[in-house]
């Protein structure tokens, strides 16, 4: 069955081929060079139709100027972006759309369908760059080759992006804007695995604990791996527990990732919500989390302020982006608490501001702390044997409130094993 592009350890075979495709690389003047300015490369395991197993190898959108390499699978089309660029915004238009009616796939159904209808039936317009990702390369190549796709993976090479947060060497996601609905149609008519992050599965949950509760108010810590609020899928979130723990309804205050444990605060009414919202708002309420880091480059300071602006990865949500240029600001201070024998560091994170991934990316990204918070599988990539049961090793820690309705000062501390 087919490892499930979204969310996946890569297999020991795959881990291998990437290794063997770096040294190619490493190796070769000619291609070091093109893919030396970082770029995402895709392996894929098939079996053949007289029984072998072999591997194909992509490349994600060109490499240089080339589309088109020895030892990699072609474009699903060949074109020149040139013609687009150049044209004006409505001939651009018009030739986005013709492209994407080129761009005809093949699922595990043997069908074919153009990008533009499969996204039509969603009642989207593909994004730009669509199909020019590994993973539907990969798989066009081997259902043209009457190939069973085995397992998949896709992982960074070369230098990290001055946006996104990569680390060389490591596995990640398919991207969920332009590969979702593709991979979508394409995987149809091949057995795949579930999506593990649909699954309570993913973690062995531990059970919500309420700190505080009254008439007004309810604090609890949240469990790792449980939705803060319900979500598109029919998991059991922590708002749903609640309302059933505390006898009635419960309205959230903020938000924490489903990855995240730690302290929150629910209303027991709107006008608690929109008293408690407003210090949020207002940045009247205090905050700070632990968080483990993964081994790693010296934290130099080891006490300091964090300012990356962040914006939304248009094309990959939920992830984010260091955008100086049009990024809302994020700012974060930290404290190194200790460097373990094992490399790992404990610190302590005190956001300023609430933006979606905040303390991740600033953790992550190269000109933040430079090292991911460990079991973040979004920032920090994937390696292979990672064990899919250890968690993020965030929490928040510290919660510090006005009561909505005495006004009293509430402060509430909680200290995990991380």
């Amino acid at each position: 069955m087919l490892n499930n592009p979204f969310c996946y350890v890569p297999s020991a075979e795959i881990a291998e081929a990437a290794r063997a495709l770096s040294a190619r690389i490493d190796a070769s003047p000619e291609l070091s060079a093109l893919f030396a300015e970082g770029k995402m490369l895709g392996v894929l395991q098939v079996e053949r139709p007289d029984g072998t197993r072999d591997f194909l190898y992509a490349f994600s959108g060109r490499a240089g100027e080339k589309s088109v390499m020895e030892g990699f699978v072609p474009p699903i089309f060949d074109y020149d972006p040139a013609a687009i660029v150049a044209a004006s915004p409505e001939e651009s238009k018009r030739l986005q759309r013709w492209l994407f009616e080129q761009y005809v796939v093949l699922n595990g159904r043997g069908e074919r369908r153009s990008i533009l209808e499969i996204f039509a039936d969603r009642g989207l317009v593909p994004p730009g760059g669509t199909g020019d990702c590994a993973a539907p390369k990969l798989l066009q190549a081997a259902f043209q080759q009457g190939c069973k796709p085995l397992a998949i993976g896709e992982f960074w090479y070369g230098r990290p992006p001055r946006k996104e947060v990569r680390r060389a060497g490591c596995f990640y996601p398919a991207c969920t804007g332009k590969c979702g609905p593709l991979l979508a149609y394409m995987l149809q008519g091949v057995a795949v695995e579930p999506n593990p992050l649909e699954s309570d599965a993913l973690w062995q949950l531990d059970r919500p604990v309420i700190r505080y509760e009254d008439e007004t108010l309810v604090v609890v810590e949240k469990p790792a791996g449980m939705l803060a609020v319900p979500g598109r899928t029919p998991r059991e979130s922590l708002a749903d527990w609640l309302s059933r723990a505390c006898g009635g309804p419960v309205y959230p205050c903020h938000r924490l990732d489903m990855d995240t444990s730690g302290l929150m605060v629910y209303a027991k009414s709107v006008a608690a919500q929109s008293a408690l919202q407003q210090q949020f708002e207002h940045r009247e309420v205090t905050k700070a989390y632990l968080a483990r880091l993964v081994p790693g480059r010296p934290l130099s300071p080891v006490k300091g302020t964090l300012s990356l602006p962040l914006s939304a990865d248009y094309y990959d949500r939920p992830r984010q982006m260091v955008d100086p240029q049009n990024g809302k600001p994020a700012v974060t201070g930290y404290e190194l608490l200790e460097e373990a024998a094992d490399g790992t560091a404990l610190v302590r994170l005190m956001p300023h501001t609430g933006r979606t991934h905040q303390l991740r990316v600033h953790c992550a990204h190269e000109t933040g702390l430079g090292r991911p918070i460990v079991g973040d599988r979004l920032y920090g990539g994937i390696k292979a044997g990672a064990d899919f049961s250890g968690r993020l090793m965030l929490h928040a820690s510290f919660l510090a409130f006005r009561h909505p309705g005495s006004g009293a000062r509430m402060s509430f501390t909680s200290e995990p094993r991380l």
